[in-house]
């Protein structure tokens, strides 16, 4: 990164980057088929800095691609979710609300707060699906 550059990010208040910018490396087609050929199954960046490297190639550190931790609570949700009327009663509600044609009655009250519940255990069950806790917010 240009001296000019971090300069600029560093008055900014930006943080460094976590990682090396990638580099790029144009190949003709067939260049880049023998390489994949020779890679045997192995992705190209990490067959390249094998080769460059041999034994002494950092590997590479993968991002959690799965985020989904529960695949049954998933399942349970999405479940909940295409069963429900979920969204048709939300949009029923918000064109009463706004043509002014929801009467608050003790009875609409409870059922409003009755469907907040669901909605949050529904919340609840995702976020423990996708490992997280249901207390650690959005």
């Amino acid at each position: 990164m240009t001296s000019l550059r971090c300069d600029f990010r560093k008055a900014a208040g930006e943080a460094p980057s976590k990682s090396p910018p990638p580099f790029s490396l144009r190949l003709t087609a067939a260049e880049r088929a023998r390489l994949e050929n020779d890679a045997a199954g192995k992705s190209l960046g990490a067959y390249i800095r094998e080769r460059l490297f041999g034994k002494d190639a950092a590997p590479r550190q993968s991002r959690d691609n799965h985020p989904v931790k529960d695949h049954e609570a998933l399942g349970r949700v999405l479940g909940a979710l295409g069963q429900s009327r979920l969204s048709s009663n939300l949009n029923q509600l918000a064109k009463a609300v706004n043509t002014g044609s929801l009467p608050v009655t003790p009875e609409t009250e409870a059922e409003l707060k009755e469907a907040c519940g669901e909605v949050s255990a529904l919340r609840d069950e995702l976020l423990r699906a996708l490992g997280k806790s249901p207390g650690d917010g959005p």
